[in-house]
This record gives C-alpha cells, structure tokens and sequence, in this order.
C-alpha cells in the first residue's frame, strides 16, 4: 500500500531557523519569525485534521537503529498486531526499526497504521508499513501530535529521541496535563539502570517524589502491554 501523505517531503531544517541566534542588532529575522509563526499554525491545523478522525490510538517508540533480527523488533511488531486487533491505531516517528516494526505489526492486524515523519539523520523517510505518513518541519508540532491523539505510551530501547518521549510522557502525567494515560517502558533490562538512578537519586534527593516512580510501568509481555492499555481506555471511556 502506498502511504496516503499530507503533504510532500520537507528538506530544509525549520527547526534549526527558528531556534537559531541571530547577531546584536541584526533585526531582519524579525520579519521572516512572523512568517513563520503563520507556517507553524498552519502545521498545527495540518496535523489535527489528519490524526483527529483516528479513534484510539497507541504511539510506539524506540530506535530507529533496531535491526529487524532483533528480539526488540519481533517485540514491537507482535505488539503493533496485537494492538490493531483490538482496535487500536499505532503511531510512530514512521521511520525505521522499531517505528517500522510497529507500523508492520499494525499493518499486519488489519488496523490503521500511522507514521509522522520528520528529518532527522539516522531515518531515511516514511517506511513501507505506514497507511497514512504526516510529515512535520518543526519538532514539537510533531511531538505535540503524538500526545493528543494517544490514549498510552509505549517505549521500547532507544536513544535520545526516545527519552525525550519517554520523560515528556511523564512530566505531562506528573503536572496533570494528561491523565488515565499508560507510559509503559519494554525491555526491563534496558530500562534497569536508569529506574535505579531514578530511585537512589532523583528520590532520595527529594527531586521527585517516589510515588512518581509509579507513572512508569516496566512490562515484557505483549499480552500483559495490551491489557493494560485496554483497561486503561476502557476506565477512560467509561467516565467520559
């Protein structure tokens, strides 16, 4: 199937224009920061119009770098199956390893798999696996989406894109921004060092409190992953 796409592949770094400094006294960035505010509007109302028909939906995370013979691959790409089947849509960053396990997964399922692309270095544009691909100039419009049209988090090994998903997820569950919102971390033994740190430090520094720790839900198993989830929606749906 050939992704349905919002828009065509966007080459040039917004981000890195609009997050630049400029010289003392240089002022004509003044006028194109104006235009750009009206690019990123418009990207906000792109995404919404895209991803709010989805119904309930699951955004999967981890490495880009995850080769298809890894156990983590076969992991994610069970768990985008199984989520599909029961009903769920699964978003990812669209790219490859365990974003494309996942949309495989969903693919496989029958289900609506999602892919919202950007250009980053170590992901070579929207994997085969993806139905419908938006592709995003600015990071945190993108970031944004994953978040309002999720009903959970699930985050397998990754690196730095994946943790700053991982303690957003939190940090929005800590601050009430969000609620009834699972953020469950794959791979209990990639994950061990740093929920240790977590603990010995962050805790019993006082930076956080140890009933934080229980935003966090670390899961192995497909089956136990999906429950959850769909316990957790259900509890949603029902008070809603």
């Amino acid at each position: 199937m050939t992704p349905q796409r919002r828009r065509r592949p966007i080459t040039s770094n917004e981000d890195r224009a609009l997050l630049m400094n400029h010289p003392v006294g240089d002022t004509a960035f003044l006028e194109s920061d104006s235009w750009r505010a009206l690019r990123i509007m418009g990207e906000f109302v792109e995404g919404i119009q895209a991803l709010a028909p989805l119904g309930p939906a699951v955004s999967v995370f981890g490495s880009a770098r995850t080769a298809p013979t890894d156990p983590y691959y076969r992991l994610a790409r069970t768990l985008g199956r199984r989520l599909a089947e029961e009903g769920f849509t699964v978003i990812t960053g669209g790219g490859p390893g365990i974003m494309e396990a996942a949309n495989r997964g969903a693919r496989e399922g029958k289900g609506l798999s999602v892919g919202l692309g950007i250009e980053l270095p170590h992901e070579q544009g929207i994997n085969e696996w993806v139905d419908l691909a938006v592709e995003f100039r600015y990071f945190f419009v993108r970031k944004t989406m994953f978040v309002k049209y999720a009903q959970a988090f699930v985050i397998f090994p990754g690196g730095f894109g994946t943790l700053d998903e991982l303690f957003e997820s939190i940090t929005l569950e800590q601050t009430h921004k969000i609620e009834d919102f699972p953020t469950i971390l794959v791979g209990s033994a990639y994950w061990a060092g740093l929920l240790d740190w977590l603990s010995s430090t962050l805790v019993a520094e006082g930076k956080i409190e140890a009933s934080d720790l229980g935003l966090l839900r670390v899961i192995d198993d497909v089956e136990e992953i999906v429950e959850t989830i769909v316990g957790a929606w259900r509890l949603k749906a029902g008070r809603s």
